[in-house]
């Protein structure tokens, strides 16, 4: 099969086999068949190759974690936080600033992204200016599954009062072409961010505020994996979800 991620990315860096061959220290074709066949190269060549061309190694070549780890750990897996509060906004901002297709947002509130970048709709401006197409669902305020989050987190009226501050901060990009906003109600399971084929998935515990719950970072690895279950959680909630007017 061929490796199509090593492939994309070759090509979104303008990446010839001969250019990437002479980074490794390899013959063009043992790069051809990296690519078109889907051969794996030895672990220290593979660690050069993804230095070159700036990814994740297991990205471009799952196979090469450990044994142990393969069988327990999914491919798509980049990286685990323990707690929202461990990722610097930075990373948030990195993630969505590399989309070239799509950005997709689902939340109940997330103040936290504005308050500590506030050029975020500025950013979101600049992805769908370049024909990036952006997608944002924040909680509805009055819905009683938002209301009982709050109850839930034991902030009283603290999740309302930050649904409707975070419609604040997007309303000014709902005539903005190429981005839709909209609001939901449903019962939030999973906060979700999501870059063409990344995303960050904030989960939510009882009683637990979205910063202390731990977040995913995935990378889209093949066909029904993680990143689909999450990327169509987010569709069956953007249909549901009502249209914010300008």
């Amino acid at each position: 099969m061929p490796n199509e991620r090593l492939r994309a990315v070759m090509e979104a860096g303008g990446w010839t086999h001969a250019a990437l061959a002479e980074a490794t220290g390899v013959d063009p074709k043992s790069v051809e068949r990296w690519v078109d066949l889907g051969r794996t190269p030895r672990r220290a060549t593979a660690l050069e190759a993804a230095e070159a061309l700036g990814e994740d190694v297991h990205a471009l070549w799952p196979e090469l974690r450990q044994a142990r780890a393969a069988r327990a750990v999914s491919p798509e897996l980049v990286a685990l936080y323990g707690q929202r509060a461990d990722l610097p906004v930075s990373v948030f901002v990195d993630l969505l600033s590399q989309a070239r297709k799509r950005i997709d947002v689902l939340v109940y509130a997330a103040v936290f992204l504005h308050q500590a970048y506030p050029r975020l709709n500025d950013l979101l401006r600049e992805r769908a200016g370049d024909g990036c197409t952006v997608r944002i669902a924040v909680g509805d305020a009055d819905d009683p599954n938002v209301r009982q989050r709050g109850r839930e987190e034991k902030f009283g009226h603290g999740i309302e009062s930050r649904c409707r501050l975070a419609l604040l901060h997007y309303r000014p990009l709902a005539d903005v072409p190429g981005i839709e906003l909209r609001t939901h109600g449903t019962t939030l399971y999973n906060s979700l961010y999501r870059a063409d084929d990344q995303m960050l998935v904030n989960a939510h515990v009882w009683g637990v505020n979205a910063y202390g719950a731990p977040v995913w970072h995935l990378r889209r690895h093949g066909d029904g994996g993680m990143f689909d279950t999450c990327a169509g959680s987010f569709d069956a909630v953007w249909e549901s979800a009502r249209p914010v007017e300008s």
